[in-house]
């Protein structure tokens, strides 16, 4: 008998571990409040109890990230820039928005050197001013803000915030970008100072600004995978801003002080920024997509219908 609930337990076990489907995430940037979504929600057993297993890979930004799911060597990707989604999809790439990653720029920042001349995102007039990647957000916001300023900005896409710095603290970059944690023990330091802020450019706090995407061949083959994957996440977002065992996990995954972490999520990145049922101001994302030239034009309402499927919460 014992032998027999031992072989049952066995094929339980092989059974449920058979059972997971994976999928396989792009996520831009490392470390950002934003970003942690999958990995601490993986690793606290969420995406486990929805029968899934997440394989996690990390980009440079949303740029890469959107191409890693077009090309299908991924299923899902995070924090891709809405316009650069549409612009894609308009173009025949098979992406979907299942979600929002974040609404507004809140949480970006653009920095310089305590030595630097610029006192203001004004004064980089014809200066070289950094985003991560063509088509990210970041990439977004300069341009915002180029228009806001009514200044010419020379746009560079430098990649991630630690290959940014690098770039700007030996003057091959005259400002900087990154989003928080990265790059805050330096201001608070002196070492650099703080020139604008996503928030600077005005409309894009009531846009989705960055999204959830996912390759639309996965999408119609396993609709219900999806579907779990975003269940999960709305209830990891639920338990980082409830329960403090999530602030400890994040400490310790983006290698911050605990004060720190709680600073981070607090000030930079409010709950409902992150829901991702919550797409807001589509509209106006097209609109300047099409002045970005992202879009030759806006898409009509079936094509966003077609792009945007937002799996319903149970």
């Amino acid at each position: 008998m014992r032998i027999v609930v031992a072989a049952i337990a066995l094929l339980l076990t092989s059974g449920a571990a058979w059972a997971e489907d994976v999928l396989k995430l792009a996520i831009g940037q490392r470390g950002n409040w934003e970003n942690s979504v999958s990995e601490l929600g993986r690793d606290a057993g969420f995406f486990a109890r929805h029968g899934l297993k997440l394989e996690i890979l990390y980009t440079e930004g949303g740029g890469q990230t959107q191409q890693a799911v077009i090309s299908g060597s991924v299923d899902i990707g995070i924090g891709v820039g809405t316009y650069g989604v549409m612009g894609a999809f308009a173009r025949g790439a098979p992406v979907r928005i299942i979600g929002s990653s974040t609404n507004g720029a809140r949480d970006l920042y653009w920095y310089v050197p305590a030595g630097s001349p610029v006192k203001t995102m004004k004064d980089a007039a014809g200066k070289s001013v950094a985003y991560s990647t063509t088509g990210s957000s970041t990439d977004l916001v300069v341009r915002g803000l180029a228009r806001t300023l009514g200044i010419e900005l020379n746009g560079v896409a430098t990649g991630s915030p630690a290959a940014t710095f690098t770039q700007v603290m030996s003057g091959q970059v005259d400002v900087g970008w990154a989003a928080p944690p990265f790059g805050v023990e330096a201001v608070q330091a002196g070492r650099t100072r703080i020139v604008a802020r996503g928030s600077d450019a005005p409309g894009f706090d009531t846009q989705t600004t960055r999204t959830i995407i996912v390759n639309a061949g996965t999408l119609a083959r396993r609709p219900d995978v999806v579907a779990r994957y975003i269940q999960a996440y709305r209830e990891v977002l639920d338990w980082e801003y409830s329960n403090p065992d999530a602030l400890v996990a994040y400490s310790k995954w983006s290698g911050i002080a605990p004060d720190l972490a709680k600073q981070v999520r607090d000030e930079f990145y409010p709950k409902e920024n992150l829901l991702p049922d919550r797409v807001i101001g589509m509209d106006a994302v097209m609109r300047d997509a099409v002045a970005f030239k992202f879009l030759p034009a806006p898409l009509s309402a079936e094509q966003l219908a077609r792009l945007i499927q937002l799996p319903k919460a149970p």
